[in-house]
């Protein structure tokens, strides 16, 4: 799974930096870890042809997990864009 920035390209300058980050930054490693797992969960069960209402409920948490890895990402993209 590839992180994107806000506007969908990522430019040369935006995946130097996220390689950057991966091999340097152990927090950001994780969260882009953590996120591309979660993708992985979330595809699994939105592919199911039924969902039960745990299926759903399930597809809730992860999602808001998800999107917290991705806010954290970019936080740490922030801080090292202004250096």
């Amino acid at each position: 799974m590839v992180f994107r920035a806000k506007g969908g390209k990522m430019g040369t300058k935006e995946e130097e930096l996220t390689e950057r980050l991966m091999k340097e930054n152990e927090e950001f490693a994780k969260a882009k870890q953590a996120h591309g797992e979660l993708a992985k969960q979330l595809d699994e069960l939105e592919r199911k042809p039924f969902l039960t209402p745990q299926d759903e409920m399930e597809i809730k948490v992860l999602k808001k997990k998800k999107l917290a890895f991705k806010d954290q990402m970019e936080k740490i993209l922030m801080q090292f864009r202004k250096k």
